[in-house]
């Protein structure tokens, strides 16, 4: 029972960010580039990112418990969550394409960090990490050409 609860832990606040009611409608009024993704496909994307952080942080916590997980590793999942919690307020809040570039920006780094992070304490966590760089870097593209696209 443990177990299921210190990675509930690590996994719920991923989703905090979904309880705010956005005007997520904002992304189909702005000019897409031909790769964006409809809208829906975001949802999926994110929640089985956020799976894979949960899954590679409990991996981390596990083995060095929750007072010996690295203050290192700490910070960069924290610096990471605090970008990756930004985006929704930055983009959809402000309805600002450029503002949601900067979140994404801060977000593709920041994991490339926590992943570098990672595979320094548990090489096989990268690998829950690995479809969250992937991720991250389609949406830096998408965001920076949404961005263009959108300059008035």
């Amino acid at each position: 029972m443990k177990k299921v609860l210190l990675f509930l832990i690590l996994l719920l606040p991923w989703f905090f960010s979904s309880l705010f009611p956005f005007d997520y409608s904002f992304y189909e009024t702005l000019n897409l580039p031909f790769f964006a993704p409809p809208s829906f496909l975001f949802g999926i994307v994110w929640a089985i990112v956020y799976l894979g952080i949960a899954i590679s942080s409990y991996q981390i916590v596990s083995k060095y418990g929750i007072k010996d997980t690295p203050k290192s590793y700490k910070i960069k999942l924290l610096i990471n969550y605090l970008w990756n919690q930004s985006f929704p307020f930055l983009f959809f809040g402000l309805k600002s394409p450029f503002w949601g570039l900067v979140a994404t920006v801060g977000t593709f780094i920041s994991s490339l960090f926590l992943y570098e992070e990672t595979s320094k304490l548990n090489e096989k966590s990268t690998n829950f990490l690995n479809l969250y760089i992937l991720w991250g870097l389609f949406a830096t593209v998408l965001a920076f050409t949404t961005y263009v696209l959108n300059i008035a």
